[in-house]
């Protein structure tokens, strides 16, 4: 497994966090005012300029109204073809 921002695993856990900010109707700034964050927070996480820890995309996934085991769950699945 490659540890990086930029594998192919990683981008796609990324992407389901974006497809649910698109799928709430949520701008990166109203959802890093949610998060307590700056905009560029997500910006970076969303660019893959910075790594998430699991904290983070929970708190992420329930900002957004998404149930974070859902999307896990849809990643592994994904991965497992």
């Amino acid at each position: 497994m490659q540890k990086s921002l930029q594998s192919a695993e990683y981008q796609h856990l990324i992407a389901l966090l974006v497809a649910a900010r698109h799928k709430a109707g949520i701008r990166q700034h109203a959802l890093a005012m949610k998060l307590g964050k700056p905009q560029s927070f997500v910006a970076k996480y969303e660019g893959g300029e910075r790594r998430l820890d699991v904290i983070e995309f929970i708190t992420i996934a329930e900002a957004l109204g998404a149930d974070p085991i859902k999307l896990l769950r849809r990643y592994l699945r994904d991965q497992r073809g």
